[in-house]
Order: C-alpha cells, then structure tokens, then sequence
C-alpha cells in the first residue's frame, strides 16, 4: 500500500521513480540502513524522505491523515544552513500534495527564541538541523524523551563532514542517540562521488553493520568548455588573467537565464561582483553575492530570489557549493582551479539541476598555466577520478566537549559512556587511560589547572553520575560548542545603523579612519571601531582595498595533482589532445627552449641568475602545502653543509629558493638532498613546530572549551585568544607534558597541516625520479608565476606589483 502511495504521488507529478529511489525505500521500509550515492540533482532528497514517510502510512493505515501529537520521527542533518530552506520546502510540498499533517522544522544558528520555544514545547515530526544544533539539542535536560520515538536519521551530503571535526560530532550524536530509541534506529548517508565510498559507510555506521551502498545508474554528463584568452602571454602570473577576460563570460551570462559565478575565496567573490558590475551597470537589480561573511539575511535573499528566477547573476563561494536546488540555474562558471575533483564536479552539478539534463560548466583561467587544471580535470571526470575524504581520528577536544554537553543534559555514567564513544570511528581505539584522563580534566582541570575553579566544569554525584550544576558554566559551553573556529569577526555597520556583514579582526585592524574599503558590493569608508563593530559610510571613491580572508587560498588536492602531472607528461610527448594544452603552446614551446617540460618520470630542478640574486626552483606539482613544508626541509638541509641566507617563495606547481650568493645545489644533489633518511627529524629542524602547535592549541583550545571567544557580536579579539591559549600551550607543557591535547596540537601539525603522508609520498615518488638540474639563461615561464607571487607578497601596492611584472616580462622576452 505504502509504495502504491508513493508511486502515485510520483504518477500525478509526471514522475517516475528511479531504480535508485525505489531500491532506497525498499531497504529503509526493511529497517536497513546504508549509504546512498547518487549526482547532484538527480532526486537523492526523494530517494529517502519518501520511505520516511511510506513508513508512517504503513503504520497509520487508517489514521495517517489526522493531526497527531507524534513526536520527533526523523532527523535530517545538513552541513549547510543555506540547505535547510530548499529541503524544507521540498518535504513540505510533498507533505501538503499527499495530505499527510506532518510538520517539518528548521533548527540551526538563524532559528529564533521564538521558535526554539515552540519545538521545546512540541517538537515537529521532522527536524532539519546542522551536527552543532543537534548537540545543543542533547544538552536539555529533557532530551532522551525528545530522542525516544525516532525512527531515522538522514546525514545530507556526508562527504562534506566526513573528513573534517564535524563529522566526528555527527559520529558521536548518532552514536549516543542510538541508545535512546525505543525501535534500532535506521541511519542513511546522502553522498557525492568521493574515492573511498566503502570507508565513508563505515564511518557513519560503524564497523558491524553490513555494508549497503546503494548507487545510482544516472551518469551525470558535464561539459568542461575553458573560456580561451586571445593571446598567451609566454611568462604567466597568478591571479591577473581572470578579469582581463570579463568581457568574454559577459556574452554567455547575456545567453543564460541565470548563472551562478563560482569563485574560489570571499575577497575574489568581492572583486569580481564589484568588476561585473562597472562592466554592465543595468545588471544591478539582476546580480547578487553570495558568501559566508554577509549578513544571513542577505543570504536567504539571495536564495530566495534565486529560487524565484528573480536574479540573473549570483557571484558566489563554495557557499552555494552543495544541494541547493535551484533549479532556474542552467550555467556555473568557475573562475581560477578549484583544487579539486570533487568540488568542481559538484559546483557543475549546480547546473542543469534535474535528472538526466547536461551540466556545463565554463572555466576562467586566472592565468595561463591553470588551463593545465581544466584539461585535467575534464580527464578527472571522464575516467571517475574523485578524492578520498579521510576521516579524522582521536580529536580529543571534540570528545572533551561531548562529555561536557551530555553532563550538561541529563549527565552521564563513564562505564556506559565508554563503549558508546568507543563504538565510533574516530574514537575505535580509545584507551581506558585516555578517557580516564579526560574525565580528570573535565571535572578538575587535569594535573596543571586543578586550582583554578572555572576549569572545573562537572561535578561527580554521590552515585557516580557526571553531572554540570554551575548556570554560567551551562550558558558559557552553549554558546561556545561546535567545531568551526575561525578568526574572530567584526560586525560592519552603517553609522546611520544597518547590518552589512563581518570581516575579519586582523583585516579591519589595519584600517585608518577614512580609508575606503569594498564589501558586499558596496565601497565603504571606515570611520570607527566602536563596541566591537566597525562603523562605516558610504563612499564615492571607485577604488579601495578589498577583506582578505584567512585560509583563502585552497591546497591542491593529491588526485588533482597527480592528473595535472598526468597532462604535463602529454605536453613533454607532444601529444596535446586538449584544446587548453594546444592553447598554451607558446608557453610550452618556450619552457622547453629555455630548460625542458616537467613531466611524471623526472623532477625539473632549475637554476638562475637575475638581477635579484640566484635562484634554484624545484617543480614536484604537488600543491602549496606540500610545497611549503618541502621548501623549509630544502632550505634547511642545504644551509646546513653550506652556511648560507636564502628565503622562500612556492605555488601550487612548485618552489624557489633564492640567495644572494650561488646556491650549493649540485653538493646538495649529490648529499642525497631527498633523502628520506632522518626525514622528520630535518622537518621538525627545518620549521618552528612548537610555534605551529602553539598556533594549532588555539583552535582545539576552544572546542575543548578552554579558552572562552565571546559572546554572539562581541567576540575576544584573536591576540587575546592566542594570549590566553598560549598561556595555557606554555602551562601544560610545563607542569602536565602528557596532556592529550597537547599530542593532539602536535599530531594534527604533522597530519593535518604538513600532510605528513602525503609528503613522504612526495618524496619517495621523487627518489623513484631523475632529477633533471638545468641551468636557464633567464627565468623560465614555469619558474616565473613562483618569483611573482613572492614580489606579490612583499609588496605594498598592487598597482606598482603589475608595473613590476610588466617590466619583467618585457626584459624576459627581449
């Protein structure tokens, strides 16, 4: 009956369901659980909210049409806030066409007082929430009983928290929950295309559980077609290209009825809005952004007005990345190298957002030499080329703050709480000693804080239950849990009053009171802080500064990496079959003239001499983070057999020393400079480690809830947070050197940061190489983007950079 019921629904949509969709519900009305992989915009929504709800009728046959007080049925968890809305509106409609009185609920950070009340006094039968609101929600009092009659939770694109802090809270919360229900608790994951699908399952269901992945059969066509620039300059530079070619994506925007315009980080999304707009000014009722830092309310417009076919061009981050369905969308640009398989393929996705329709997706270089990406990535695509999402493991101060959240609700026993924790993934190999150390911490501060009262957050009730009774220590982990900790935000505002967004404390701190800035498409004069809010007003002036968001710049991912080298060892063969490798032909023809094409069987190593000194640039193609610690353990190991001064400069392609004096290189070669022998110990030499970790403290500080960031708008500028997280970085190294979240610091340094196993792949693929040295009479066009980037950094003024680089260019080519 239950399915009739459905695939009518279906019938009178003009609908037929997919075998994936029917194959979803078959197993959920069984009681089983799994994972569901299916492309952006082929139905995953109605893959599982509709055996959610065949359930019901089945057990409601002859009442599921009555209002009743149910109770909460199903969670549904997604990454996003932006998501809420769109999955909101497409349970309800289904609700409201079939007659079934469900009632479908919003909670996350935009969820007001007033509605939070009304869920706590009813909670409705379907709840769409973030992995931090639902941990909010485990720390009532009252939250088994919330928990006792669900049936389902759904995790909505779960290989965006699989990898990453988050994931772990949603391991945990599932974990705990499962032992509240009255029924098993039937679990589902919605994810994209990643490289580790098996491993994603058994994250989110535990090792026990018999492995389901149900696939779709819809291959999702995407068409890569790169927007070509008329000319190739034969020594590119990073970043200047992009909006040069404005007035070649301004005829397909035209063409379009509406487009989304990816851009790789905020301040990009910045600039491009702001050069559309100078470009085609009647556009300014038509065009929006879209990013993090504005104000939400401007963000549920623009998803509004998006749904509602009401804007042309959205200029957009990675915050319209995921499931939205906005399906007036029919192209992406993506302007720069995503830096990844799978985000790219999932901004693509975004157009031609129906089962079966064409996703195109136009590519903007933002120089020549990224042409290279788009070719690769068309090759990712065609041969199913995504990246493993690797989940992380033992992050104790996520645990830390668990425990505090359940002492806060209804408390906890340790021996019934231990093999809960010890069930997830992350937390498979916890040791009786780690958690007891833990429970020391959170109830006396562990060895070094024992004296200081606010570090004891949970008492021990006489019959062992682990219990917080201190109203501020409640109020003050409530406003501080979740897992995303970031530099503290300013608030913009007009000095007439008027929210506008918020920008970083370190960007807005270098500003002088007159000094006009670009944000939210609007040129804005600083005139104050005041009350931790900047106060501006509006400024006539075309030109200013735009925010610089930290950890803008995306690492390029292991995958990509390997099919860039993949395209490059084509271009060495002659056999370019792309029309980016054929399109920069100049610059290959040149690299090779001056020193040779990077390929997959050697390393390019090349040296130099210019009017800056000398330079050695090594080309391993394996992304800016890599490169940065690879570059320290260069340097180091050279100047250790040769004193001498050099500094350093790297892209995603590869690495430049330079030094005023000849660089040792050949010695160094011939020393094994590669060697893996003492490899970490040259590492930890090579870098400040200690000061890494220190920085790295910070952020597990404030998950472990140690250091406390302010309260909603008045948050604690970020010297103060270091200050106070350094204090206690210096106090546990002292007096307590086994404190676990100080081995999580360093650990998380190696793993997390330096990508410790990528860079010893690194270097053993490079052992396994030639090494080609090559002395080049003047900087080769590989080598040229590297130096450009380091002047672009010790630069004051972006206008006197590009007269700079101009001049090089003129002098390179004479």
């Amino acid at each position: 009956m239950e399915s009739n019921w459905a695939e009518n629904w279906f019938q009178e949509k003009g609908w037929t369901p997919f075998d994936f969709q029917k194959a979803c519900w078959k197993h959920y009305l069984q009681g089983q659980s799994g994972l569901l992989n299916a492309p952006t915009g082929s139905g995953k929504t109605m893959a599982l909210w509709m055996p959610v709800l065949m359930e019901y009728v089945r057990e409601h046959p002859d009442s599921w049409k009555k209002p009743q007080k149910n109770g909460l049925q199903v969670i549904w968890i997604t990454p996003l806030r932006a998501l809420a809305q769109d999955i909101h509106q497409a349970m309800s409609r289904v609700c409201e066409e079939t007659g079934l009185p469900w009632r479908i609920g919003v909670r996350n950070g935009d969820t007001g007082v007033a509605e939070r009340q009304k869920q706590k006094k009813s909670m409705p039968e379907c709840l769409i929430t973030t992995p931090e609101s639902l941990h909010l929600l485990l720390s009532q009092k009252d939250h088994p009983i919330l928990f006792k009659n669900l049936k389902g939770i759904i995790v909505d694109e779960w290989h965006e928290l699989l990898a990453n802090k988050r994931g772990i809270q949603v391991q945990l919360a599932l974990s705990h929950i499962r032992t509240l229900t009255k029924q098993p608790l039937k679990i589902w994951g919605i994810s994209a295309t990643i490289g580790n699908l098996a491993q994603a399952h058994q994250v989110l269901l535990g090792e026990k559980q018999p492995e389901l992945i149900v696939r779709s059969a819809i291959k999702k066509e995407i068409l890569v077609q790169s927007i070509l620039p008329d000319e190739v300059e034969r020594y590119p530079w990073a970043g200047h290209l992009g909006i040069k070619m404005i007035q070649k994506i301004l005829p397909v925007i035209e063409a379009s009825q509406s487009v989304l315009l990816f851009t790789n980080t905020r301040s990009q999304t910045e600039i491009w809005y702001q050069k559309i707009l100078e470009a085609k000014p009647e556009w300014a009722g038509i065009m929006a952004m879209h990013h993090g830092s504005l104000d939400p309310a401007v963000r549920a417009w623009v998803e509004a007005s998006l749904h509602d076919k009401k804007l042309k061009l959205v200029v957009c981050t990675s915050s319209l990345d995921l499931g939205v369905d906005f399906r007036p969308v029919d192209t992406v640009i993506q302007v720069g190298g995503p830096k990844g398989v799978t985000r790219f393929v999932q901004r693509a996705g975004r157009a031609g957002h129906q089962p079966g329709a064409l996703s195109r997706i136009y590519f903007i270089p933002t120089h020549s030499l990224e042409l290279i990406e788009a070719s690769a990535l068309r090759q990712a695509i065609h041969s199913g080329q995504y990246e493993d999402q690797v989940p992380l493991e033992n992050c104790y101060d996520v645990l830390i703050q668990f425990l505090v959240t359940l002492a806060l609700g209804e408390g906890f026993y340790p021996e019934q709480l231990f093999p809960v924790i010890q069930s997830t993934h992350s937390f498979r190999s916890l040791s009786r000693e780690a958690f007891k150390w833990m429970l020391e911490f959170i109830t006396v501060g562990g060895n070094a804080l024992g004296s200081y009262e606010e570090f004891s957050k949970v008492e021990i009730q006489l019959d062992g239950l682990y219990k917080v009774t201190s109203r501020k220590t409640a109020m003050l982990h409530r406003l501080s849990m979740g897992t995303i900790v970031s530099d503290p935000m300013i608030q913009v505002k007009f000095l007439t009053g008027g929210y506008i967004g918020s920008v970083e404390e370190s960007f807005i701190s270098k500003l002088k009171p007159g000094d006009v800035f670009w944000f939210a498409g609007r040129s804005l004069e600083f005139v104050q802080i005041k009350e931790m809010k900047a106060l501006v007003r509006r400024s006539k002036k075309k030109t200013g500064t735009i925010p610089r968001w930290m950890g803008g710049r995306m690492p390029l991912s292991s995958r990509l990496a390997e099919l860039i080298r993949s395209e490059l060892q084509k271009a060495a063969d002659h056999e370019e079959d792309s029309v980016e490798l054929r399109t920069i032909q100049p610059i290959l023809a040149l690299q090779g003239s001056l020193s040779r094409i990077p390929d997959q069987k050697s390393l390019l190593v090349e040296k130099c001499k210019s009017k800056e000194g000398y330079h050695v640039f090594f080309f391993p193609f394996e992304g800016r983070f890599v490169h940065e610690v690879l570059a320290a353990l260069l340097a180091y190991r050279i100047s250790v057999s040769n004193p001498i001064s050099l500094s350093i400069a790297m892209n995603d392609y590869g690495i430049e020393l330079l030094s005023d004096s000849p660089i040792p290189i050949e010695e160094a070669l011939e020393e094994d400079l590669f060697s893996s022998h003492n490899l970490m110990e040259d590492i930890y030499a090579s870098i400040n480690e200690s000061e890494m970790a220190r920085r790295r403290f910070r952020e597990i500080a404030a998950i472990a809830g140690l250091v406390f960031q302010g309260y909603p708008g008045k948050s604690i500028q970020t010297r103060h947070l270091q200050a106070t997280s350094g204090i206690l970085y210096g106090v546990f190294e002292t007096y307590d050197p086994d404190n676990l979240l100080l081995e999580q610091a360093r650990r998380e340094v190696l793993n997390v940061q330096m990508e410790k196993n990528r860079l010893e792949n690194v270097i053993d693929r490079i052992n396994r190489q030639k090494i080609h040295l090559l002395s080049t009479s003047r900087i080769s066009p590989f080598a040229f983007p590297i130096m450009v980037d380091r002047l672009s950094r010790n630069s004051l003024s972006s206008e006197k950079i590009e007269d700079r680089v101009l001049r090089l260019q003129a002098e390179l080519l004479v």
